[in-house]
């Protein structure tokens, strides 16, 4: 079965920032199926029996190779695309910015710190989206 096409997929993402008004955002790869070279927050699938939390903990690990911590879970999002059926359970992570490394260079080019007011481009429509729902919040990490 293919998540997203075959059934729903369940989809954690997170947008993570230094405290100190940077937000981390990832380069999307040439390996990508899609967007490649778009900016975007990081994410991932929660695994089964995987509490949300740590789902979203454990992403946050194997895509910047640090810890995390939960500053707040925002409302469930049902998408559907290209890719399929997906709830999005979108999060902001407060992490420490000088232990984050691209830990996983198959999927992303390189990463970057940003200001609200200096954004990458392109941006991924995900992003996008998500900017344009939650800009507001965001801007209480600054």
């Amino acid at each position: 079965m293919k998540l997203g096409i075959d059934c729903t997929g369940i989809a954690i993402t997170f947008c993570c920032h230094n405290g100190k008004g940077k937000f981390l955002l990832q380069k999307r790869s040439r390996n990508c199926p899609d967007n490649k070279g778009a900016w975007q927050f990081g994410g991932g699938k929660l695994e089964y029996g995987e509490s949300v939390q740590d789902g979203v903990l454990r992403e946050v690990k194997e895509e910047y190779g640090c810890d995390g911590i939960i500053n707040q879970a925002l409302p469930a999002k049902s998408t559907v695309n290209e890719s399929g059926h997906w709830i999005t359970l979108p999060h902001i992570i407060q992490v420490d910015e000088t232990e984050t490394k691209l830990n996983e260079p198959d999927k992303a080019d390189e990463i970057g710190w940003f200001t609200l007011d200096a954004l990458p481009s392109p941006l991924h429509s995900g992003t996008i989206l998500f900017l344009k729902e939650h800009r507001e919040l965001l801007e209480k990490y600054i």
